[in-house]
């Protein structure tokens, strides 16, 4: 199933409010990414944050587990939804 990219950035918006309830995750992210709270706020709407959150959340499948539980998501489905938002396609290497 493909997502558009309107359904792919409402979940992506989804994922940073989830990302922001979990108070852990998102010391971690934040250090990964070199964001300061205020960039966070000011980015939130960005295509290209969206897609930094969800990789982020794709690198643990439990983090992907419990995000897609909590909003109801098949667990394939969100790299999916990482792929229809910009800088999601696959490279392929050979």
């Amino acid at each position: 199933m493909a997502f558009s990219q309107a359904a792919a950035e409402t979940i992506a918006v989804q994922a940073l409010a989830w990302l922001a309830s979990t108070d852990d995750l998102l010391q971690s992210f934040m250090g990964a990414s070199g964001l300061a709270p205020e960039d966070l706020r000011a980015q939130a709407g960005d295509p290209a944050l969206a897609g930094a959150v969800l990789d982020f959340i794709l690198m643990d499948d439990a983090w992907v587990v419990a995000f897609c539980d909590t909003i109801r998501l098949a667990y394939a489905d969100l790299a999916l939804v990482r792929a229809s938002l910009p800088g999601g396609a696959q490279m392929h290497w050979t």
